[in-house]
């Protein structure tokens, strides 16, 4: 009995030694985790290599396991150091919304929320931004681009409030609420013999090059389904993972390729690429507002999506 009495005392105190660490710590540690990259981590939170090593060691003495291990030029997480990312993201998203409910407080002159689109959205977004922007100059938003595979993971993490994408899949526990079209087109470079026929038969594409996006990709996804639909099976001569590189690549007669159309307004005025008339083209899809169906948006975020969903087409 004696003994567990003073294992109860003691624990408290042992408790609080391995827990005397700052949150400007776990901030190091996150970003570190994230990227498993030093030198990264130090310039997103403009300190110095030097200051981010002795911020990781000072945490791993006070929790008494190493977080990261090295083999050969690469760092990886360790146990520990999974289990304290979780944790690490965690408590970073619960001083976020601390935060969001005291600029609540304060009214909607102020607030920042994070906004992640997929990178053919970024085409439009900023042009949405700037017009929110204007209306709530003192409303800070973060950006990030990515794939669609990277939006949906950062929905799932928590590390977004937003996200401007197609359609989310069915089976996550996801809002989405559409606020624009999104037409997708056949294009080509104005020399090719197809750009000058009207009524093209899909089976006239069978023997076409195809200039693709990468796998997890929205408009990758849509043009593997309107093949298959048509039970034909593309020739896809190269991948890649920006709309500007198959752009690129279809101006200089590699291939035909299938884009959103928001992607090539620039490129329509100028007569540097051409949409061809496909049958059952353009596929009608639409662009999602989506967010985690339990997260508590701020009132900025919140500002913002009703903002997409009653001027977005405009």
């Amino acid at each position: 009995m004696l003994m567990i009495m003073y294992n109860h005392a003691i624990r408290p105190t042992r408790l609080a030694a391995m827990l005397h660490f700052t949150l400007r710590q776990l901030q190091v540690f996150e970003k570190v985790a994230i990227h498993l990259n030093y030198s990264r981590a130090a310039k997103e939170l403009y300190l110095s290599q030097p200051a981010v090593s002795m911020q990781i060691k000072q945490l791993e003495g006070h929790i008494g396991l190493p977080l990261f291990e090295q083999m050969g030029k690469k760092i990886f997480l360790t146990e520990a150091g999974r289990e304290l990312f979780h944790y690490a993201r965690n408590i970073s998203q619960q001083l976020i919304e601390i935060e969001a409910v005291f600029d609540d407080m304060k009214g909607l002159g102020q607030g920042k929320f994070t906004l992640s689109v997929v990178n053919t959205a970024n085409y439009f977004t900023p042009q949405l931004l700037a017009k929110f922007c204007q209306r709530h100059p003192n409303i800070n938003v973060i950006l990030q681009v990515a794939n669609r595979d990277a939006v949906l993971k950062q929905l799932a993490d928590n590390s977004t409030d937003l996200a401007i994408m197609g359609q989310p899949p069915d089976g996550l526990d996801l809002n989405a609420e559409s606020f624009l079209d999104n037409p997708l087109v056949v294009i080509a470079d104005p020399g090719h013999p197809l750009s000058t026929l009207k009524d093209i038969k899909f089976s006239q594409l069978a023997h076409e090059t195809f200039m693709s996006r990468e796998k997890g990709s929205g408009t990758r996804s849509a043009m593997e389904r309107v093949f298959d639909l048509h039970h034909i099976q593309p020739h896809i001569s190269m991948e890649m993972e920006t709309n500007e590189a198959i752009k690129q690549a279809v101006r200089a007669g590699m291939g035909l390729g299938i884009l959103s159309l928001h992607s090539i307004e620039l490129e329509l005025e100028t007569g540097r690429l051409a949409i061809l008339d496909v049958e059952n083209f353009p596929l009608l899809r639409h662009w999602f507002v989506a967010y985690r169906r339990n997260k508590r948006l701020s009132s900025a975020a919140l500002a913002f999506k009703e903002f997409l969903l009653t001027e977005g087409a405009q």
